[in-house]
């Protein structure tokens, strides 16, 4: 059955934490998943959620933490002392979640941590992932693994198995290297089930493999995981030795943070932040995209300024300048947004720059056919006045072509340059479009109206 936090079962939990009295909700809590745990942590006060955290038995404790919001964890944290950590809490967790949670923590604490984890291997196989940074192979993975050499019987393979499989919760897939420990391929358990006993490794297994290197992207990993359809990956040195495994989890957690970072930058929003971030980091995060919007602004009002006597004489030319800034707008933004997301699938293809902006040229002037002919229309029949008709209709097809071939040029001339083009789906396009898109109308109003 599904757990639904409710107002009446968190009024409850926080009535039963306030007696601090024993109670069927707080001992049922341990019954619960972990993330149904973290999201009723994530709604109470810290003082409320470091209590009903005590309550928590160990080993739910250590996958509840993971699942928390960043601050509440935080805050977890800071009132948990370095041995607490390291014995409550990281013996419990896979090798690259204990060194997500220390890497959260200062140096001082974190030495004090890594030196009370008594199991040695556990200790230096944090170590060893702290190395890496964090959104790259090495930062995602985690040590436990099942592996075997291709000189092995059978019933060595089983007993070794048996050793390593104690420390890991899900086994996705067993893995056969040499003596070197370099990854050679992998080995179907099927096929090891049903092998006889004097077989060896190196008549089973698969010589097919696909792995990655420490050091590559997290996102470069995510799309490898995604494109192949693989619940884990295996990571290997520089060597081809192997020493980790992804699982589809981290890569998940990967693509959302990912996805959250490009809808935030799209919207103006130059870093990560979350709705219950402090007052001034959410202005910090901001206020810069708003400045430039504000910027263009001024330049959009100069422009209209530097044609004020052709508004003098024609003033209803300015009936239509928030019809021409929103279309060049919103086109610029249709454009960007399909090359921003190709680019970030991998599924642009190999077509060369001329032939994307020449698709994307007709698509413009398709789109731009068909709304300048029914603003053509309109001005026509309740405008009664030619000139203006055909200054809005021809200004509003160079604009949205203009804006379609801009908005396409944009986050590809940013993405050869190593800049995230997502930067190209925000402010900066609408704002650079309603001011060309200004120009645009004005010059061909004063053609058309011959001014000056």
């Amino acid at each position: 059955m599904q757990f639904e936090l409710t107002k009446e079962y968190l009024s409850d939990l926080k009535e039963a934490l306030s007696t601090q009295l024993d109670s069927a909700i707080i001992s049922d809590i341990n019954n619960l998943h972990p993330a149904d745990i973290a999201e009723i942590l994530d709604n109470l006060s810290n003082e409320e959620a470091s209590l009903l955290f005590g309550f928590l038995d160990k080993e739910i404790s250590s996958e509840v933490i993971i699942e928390l919001e960043e601050d509440v964890r935080e805050i977890l944290l800071e009132k948990l002392g370095a041995k607490e950590i390291a014995e409550d809490v990281i013996e419990n967790m896979d090798s690259d979640d204990a060194a997500d949670l220390v890497a959260e923590l200062d140096d001082e604490k974190k030495e004090d941590v890594i030196s009370f984890i008594k199991d040695a291997e556990q200790a230096s196989d944090i170590v060893d992932l702290l190395n890496y940074p964090e959104d790259s192979a090495g930062g995602l993975m985690a040590k436990e693994l099942i592996k075997v050499q291709i000189d092995w019987t059978i019933p060595k393979c089983i007993r070794e198995m048996r050793k390593q499989a104690e420390d890991i919760e899900n086994v996705y897939t067993i893995y056969v290297v040499d003596e070197r420990e370099k990854l050679i391929g992998t080995l179907s358990l099927k096929r090891l089930l049903l092998a006889p006993a004097k077989a060896l490794v190196k008549d089973l297994y698969k010589e097919e493999v696909r792995s990655v290197k420490a050091n590559q992207d997290g996102e470069e990993v995510a799309g490898i995981m995604e494109k192949y359809d693989l619940v884990v990956l295996p990571v290997v040195d520089e060597l081809n030795r192997l020493i980790g495994r992804i699982t589809i989890d981290d890569v998940v957690d990967v693509i959302k943070e990912e996805a959250d970072k490009d809808y935030q930058m799209a919207s103006g929003i130059s870093e990560k932040i979350d709705s219950d971030d402090s007052i001034g980091l959410i202005t910090r995060a901001r206020l810069p995209w708003l400045l430039v919007g504000l910027l263009g602004g001024i330049f959009g009002a100069l422009v209209i300024n530097q044609y004020e006597d052709q508004l003098q004489i024609y003033p209803e030319m300015a009936l239509f300048i928030p019809l021409i800034a929103a279309m060049g707008g919103n086109v610029g933004v249709q454009s960007s947004a399909i090359i921003v997301q190709g680019l970030a699938n991998n599924s642009l293809g190999f077509d060369s720059l001329f032939t994307r902006l020449g698709k994307e040229f007709l698509v413009a002037m398709i789109n731009g056919l068909v709304c300048s002919a029914l603003i053509l229309v309109y001005a026509i029949l309740y405008k009664d006045n030619t000139d203006l008709a055909a200054t809005v209709s021809i200004a509003l097809v160079i604009v949205i072509v203009f804006a379609a071939l801009f908005g396409t040029l944009v986050p590809l001339i940013l993405d050869k340059y190593k800049i995230d083009p997502a930067l190209a789906t925000g402010p900066f396009i609408t704002t650079m479009n309603d001011i060309v898109g200004l120009f645009i109308y004005f010059g061909i109003g004063h053609v058309m109206y011959n001014v000056l």
